[in-house]
């Protein structure tokens, strides 16, 4: 049950992932996803006569059966553990004795976050609201399009609620040192680096031309990435940096995660370890595109050993990364 006399509202909003995993349920999620303009910027009637027509009745099936491979037992893996943060942030909140509630909202598909927004203050009444997106380094294809939609929702809106919006974390003390904990205990697991083994960060990519605009999106990357090396204090040339997850055939940034293993692999490198530093929970592009897709690309290419590193998720770490953030945020919001 709500408490309606708590002022501030935390907002916690992620990506999204469709309903259910069948193909019906990928087009009216992909048919939101795919024509935002933050996300694909080509000319708006090409791309919705292209998405109709070709697109959507090709990449849903494979899509779905996609999902099929991850879907957990409560649902989209990015969903479940977006709720998991949020019942576990508000839990610690109200141990500490701060006056907030924690919602959930995705930018695509279900939970609306402009829904959820403007429920928390029109039916709720909080008149704050601390929004996180569940993204630790800016880019314009996320972190703006989640400020786009609620910018959109506050011009309907006849009363507006304070609203502070947390643009990055991708330096954040706990974020680095979360990351580190999770390499290392995978290191505790199965043994530390040899000559022969690799870490490989590998970021979701973007157009190159995006960058050339002004996303400061791989500068944030490569400020996490030297971060985390500093934090693991291991060699730098043991660690890779790499960007998976491109579309189109237009230039993304590089190198590429699929040519850096074959690369490596290649080059005599036996041990593929990797992590995805710029994915706060683990979702489509991290369990089945890393942990499956790369791992069958790395074997083919010759390598012999492949490690996934799961996401922040619900862990220890995680929460109280979020919950570092949210006090620092409400520390300096004057009543």
């Amino acid at each position: 049950m709500i408490d309606k006399s708590s002022k501030t509202a935390v907002l916690l909003i992620n990506l999204g992932s469709p309903d259910e995993p069948p193909p019906s349920a990928l087009k009216p999620y992909l048919r939101q996803f795919l024509p935002d303009r933050r996300v694909v910027d080509l000319n708006p009637i090409f791309w919705q006569a292209l998405l109709n027509l070709v697109i959507l009745p090709r990449r849903s099936p494979k899509s779905a059966a996609r999902y099929a491979q991850v879907w957990m037992k409560e649902g989209a893996p990015l969903k479940v553990y977006t709720d998991r943060i949020a019942d576990k942030l508000h839990q610690r909140l109200q141990e500490n004795g701060i006056d907030a509630e924690v919602f959930v909202g995705m930018r695509y598909g279900t939970p609306s976050q402009v829904s959820v927004f403007k429920t928390i203050h029109n039916e709720y009444g909080f008149d704050r609201v601390l929004v996180l997106p569940l993204y630790p380094q800016y880019s314009s294809s996320t972190t703006a399009s989640v400020s786009d939609a609620l910018s959109a929702a506050l011009q309907q809106m006849k009363s507006h609620p304070k609203v502070r919006f947390i643009r990055d974390y991708h330096r954040h003390p706990f974020y680095i040192k979360a990351l580190a904990g999770l390499v290392r205990a995978q290191w505790e697991k199965i043994g530390p680096l040899n000559e022969k083994g690799r870490l490989m960060l590998s970021f979701h990519g973007m157009p190159v031309r995006y960058c050339q605009t002004g996303d400061p999106y791989p500068k944030q990357v490569r400020e996490t990435t030297d971060l985390l090396i500093q934090e693991l204090g291991v060699d730098s040339s043991k660690v890779v940096l790499s960007y998976q997850s491109r579309f189109g055939k237009e230039e993304w940034l590089k190198p590429y995660s699929d040519e850096t293993a074959r690369q490596l692999a290649r080059e005599g490198v036996e041990r593929l370890d990797v992590i995805c530093p710029g994915f706060h929970t683990d979702c489509l592009e991290t369990i089945e595109e890393i942990g499956l897709e790369l791992k069958e690309t790395w074997l083919k290419a010759g390598g012999k050993d492949f490690h996934y590193i799961p996401c922040l998720n619900d862990s220890e770490a995680s929460v109280s990364l979020v919950e570092k953030i949210v006090e620092e945020e409400m520390l300096h919001w004057p009543e």
